[in-house]
């Protein structure tokens, strides 16, 4: 089953749910009556069974005493008592065990239930929190795609050259567009696709399955091992990106799931790097590993590594810098991190997550390609996705690189930093469109 299978309910309406809601009732009607027919012939078997266990010993007694009048009313007398005793007796345990039989049945039901409930509730919270966040890029996204269906009433050669045109404009990225629109092309005559709606649905479909193709689900979680050695995170990015912001908020996640985090201040030449990363340290109550001013960045990283594996921390979280003097001495610091903590760590870094600012659309682009040719990226971050109208970005990244998007930024508070997902990320983006 593809993503668009998984999404499409929650875009295009619910009719199957309900198809499905009708057949099931059908099928109960159904059982209903066949369970009432099977219950009345059951009751009625019931029935005859206790009026010919009742005949027994009355037949028994009559057949045995053939004594007094006195005696035999005594007989019967205590027959019918010990018959009455029998017969509470029966019924108490019965009703004990159908009561215990119950309880046992419920309460497992019970805790499944509100698992389920729970489990849902978390769900939805998770889609509305995309949708919040993907607002603007989905109104812009949509408003543009809408003005562009209503200034076209036939599907032609045009229509194609400007949905491409208009898909790179919403930072979708020129080899995606181009990929997208030769491949609508195809599927719009073989689907005689011809109304608007049809049209939308379709581009909508090839935008999530092009994601779907390029992406693997178990990929885009980030990664933990649980070995006794430090998880390290490398972070890279230019000035900016929110690479400081994002450490801070991943740190409080770790550290509510009671796991133990440190983080490493490496970002020594940015004015106020070093502070920022400690306020967040002194908030999220995690400490912080820093050097003198304009320490070399590498020997910070060296002690954080040291210390994160002599203290068995869970997670050690490198902040680097994003500028240096020219782009050239930027790679060449990276490299050196990257040799000082595999020195002491030789399988590490776990991840090395590239934080790009989502508002840059293309330029998002550029930078992933920069940074993946000088170190072995893991996986993005998308920050700052609330405040843009450019969150189609995530889908030529993916598209070109290959590389998964493991988080994203959808908001102000430290919960908004969400996991990476790729059905909520849809529906948040394109549920206002058709």
């Amino acid at each position: 089953m593809g993503l668009f299978d998984k999404i499409k309910k929650s875009l295009f309406g619910n009719k199957e749910k309900e198809t499905e809601v009708e057949s099931k009732t059908e099928l109960e009607k159904q059982d209903e009556i066949v369970n009432s027919e099977l219950g009345s012939n059951v009751d009625s078997d019931r029935q005859e069974n206790v009026e010919s266990e009742a005949e027994k010993p009355v037949e028994s007694a009559v057949s045995e005493s053939e004594s007094t009048p006195e005696k035999e009313s005594e007989s019967t007398s205590v027959s019918q008592t010990l018959s009455a005793a029998v017969s509470e007796s029966t019924v108490a345990s019965t009703s004990a065990v159908e009561e215990a039989t119950t309880e046992t049945q419920v309460e497992p039901q019970k805790e499944v239930e509100s698992k389920s409930e729970t489990q849902e509730q978390e769900e939805k919270d998770q889609t509305a929190l995309y949708e919040k966040g993907l607002a603007k890029t989905n109104k812009g996204f949509g408003a543009r795609l809408n003005q562009f269906f209503a200034q076209f009433r036939s599907v032609d050669e045009d229509f194609f050259d400007d949905l491409e045109e208009l898909l790179i404009e919403s930072d979708v990225g020129f080899e995606t567009a181009e990929e997208l629109t030769t491949e609508l092309k195809d599927e719009a005559k073989l689907q005689k696709a011809k109304s608007h709606d049809d049209l939308k649905k379709l581009i909508v479909e090839k935008l999530v399955d092009l994601y779907d193709k390029n992406g693997d689900a178990e990929n885009e979680k980030l990664r933990y091992h649980d070995n006794g050695q430090p998880n390290i995170y490398l972070f890279v990015g230019v000035n900016g990106a929110g690479k400081t912001t994002t450490i801070g908020k991943l740190a409080k996640r770790f550290k509510d799931q009671g796991k133990s985090v440190l983080l490493a201040a490496a970002d020594t030449f940015r004015a106020g790097a070093v502070e920022q990363l400690v306020e967040w340290g002194k908030r999220v109550g995690v400490p912080v590993v820093t050097g003198k001013d304009q320490a070399d960045p590498a020997s910070v990283v060296y002690d954080a590594t040291a210390r994160a594996i002599a203290e068995h921390v869970d997670y050690l979280l490198v902040d680097t810098a994003g500028r240096l003097q020219n782009k050239k001495n930027l790679m060449s610091e990276l490299e050196k991190i990257e040799r000082i903590i595999k020195k002491q760590a030789p399988a590490e870094p776990t991840e090395t997550l590239l934080v790009l600012d989502g508002s840059t659309g293309q330029n998002a682009l550029l930078q992933a390609k920069d940074f993946d040719k000088t170190t072995k990226l893991t996986g993005l971050v998308l920050t700052k996705l609330d405040g843009s109208s450019k969150g189609g970005v995530v889908l030529a990244i993916r598209n070109e690189m290959k590389l998964p998007v493991k988080l994203v930024g959808l908001g102000e508070k430290p919960e908004d930093l969400a996991d990476f997902d790729a059905a909520n990320y849809a529906v948040g983006l394109f549920h206002d469109l058709v």
